[in-house]
């Protein structure tokens, strides 16, 4: 008997088929597994066409995640944001100054799905459309609850995340 996929399988693979099918300038249908069609505040772009956020590799030195942010660096700009990968977990961060940062779970605090889209400066979750702005509060859900944040330093070219 074959493995059925799970609702959010479901979704995450039907949601994909479609954003491909829009690029190609074809309009795939309604997604009703994903609670809406294109363009609903539930769909799993959240309406506004989210774009994938950069990924970027960070170290782990005890219960502090380290990225260098340097030129190439996707948030080497005031305004840029990325999702940070580490063993300790993924990070949402956002460039909101020269100097300054913020950093949040990457983990929808809605159905603990992983938020790796952005669109303009607001984190956009894939599976329901959850957007949060870069302080972390939700800008429009199905999500309630503002994503959990972590003290941040920049030093050099170096940026510490505590978890």
């Amino acid at each position: 008997m074959e493995d059925r996929p799970t609702r959010r399988q479901f979704c995450a693979r039907t949601c994909s088929a479609a954003v491909l099918a829009a690029l190609g300038g074809t309009l795939a249908g309604t997604l009703q597994g994903c609670g809406g069609g294109s363009g609903s505040p539930t769909s799993p772009d959240g309406g506004g066409g989210a774009a994938s956020l950069p990924a970027v590799n960070g170290s782990v030195n005890g219960r502090a995640v380290a990225v260098t942010v340097d030129a190439a660096s996707p948030l080497a700009a005031a305004g840029s944001s990325a999702l940070v990968r580490s063993s300790l977990g993924d990070f949402l961060v956002a460039r909101t100054s020269t100097d300054a940062f913020a950093a949040f779970t990457a983990t929808c605090t809605h159905d603990r799905c992983t938020i790796t889209g952005v669109s303009g400066q607001v984190f956009v979750c894939p599976c329901h459309g959850s957007r949060f702005d870069q302080a972390g509060r939700v800008v429009n859900g199905p999500a309630q609850s503002a994503l959990r944040s972590y003290p941040t330093q920049f030093a050099g070219s170096v940026l510490t995340i505590t978890a």
